[in-house]
């Protein structure tokens, strides 16, 4: 937290120049929703650079708002090419689950937080283990091992959710093959 010399120079700022930097953001959007989130961000790095804040703020404001501008208009084209890739994507998935993208869906969220963040940054987000690593900040070793453990824990929750449908009368693919649910080998009957 930026320590302030004078701790009303941020509202005093604010109350200000608020309104101006909220109609530049206005005027440089098709969203309010956007403009109004692009003034608070302003605000907020104002806040964390106040020192820099020279005694004529509004141009810095402004200079400060067009880069929030930007960076939001950034992330919405991100945004939109993520949807295209999901759109074109979506096929391939549904085929890899088959019947059964509620069960994955199911178990996916089952698993803790840390093991869903892994698998959808490796499935959903096709980042290689090193990528994975530099934003988890650990060894890509680590991620190898993490991603190993995720991805049989999912498998035992989808496993596990099999079994559960196994036992509700309906009959698994295993279950029809003459295999057992829990993975052991039959004894065949002499």
């Amino acid at each position: 937290m930026p320590a302030l010399d004078d701790p009303g120079r941020l509202q005093d700022l604010f109350e200000a120049h608020h309104g101006r930097v909220l109609a530049y953001a206005l005027r440089r959007t098709t969203i309010e929703a956007d403009a109004e989130d692009a003034a608070a961000e302003t605000f907020s790095v104002a806040w964390r650079r106040i020192a820099d804040a020279p005694t004529d703020a509004l141009p810095w404001l402004y200079a400060i708002a067009r880069r929030v501008l930007a960076n939001q208009r950034r992330s919405g084209l991100r945004r939109m090419a993520l949807r295209v890739r999901l759109a074109r994507a979506e096929p391939q998935v549904r085929q890899q689950l088959g019947d059964r993208p509620g069960a994955a869906m199911a178990a996916l969220a089952s698993l803790h937080p840390d093991d869903q963040e892994l698998l959808r940054l490796v499935a959903w987000e096709e980042l290689s283990h090193a990528q994975v690593a530099d934003s988890l900040g650990v060894s890509v070793n680590a991620v190898a091992i993490r991603v190993h453990r995720a991805r049989k824990r999912l498998r035992d929750a989808l496993a596990a959710a099999d079994r559960l449908k196994g036992s509700d009368g309906v009959r698994t693919s295993r279950q029809e093959q003459g295999k057992p649910r829990d993975g052991t080998r039959q004894e065949k009957a002499r």
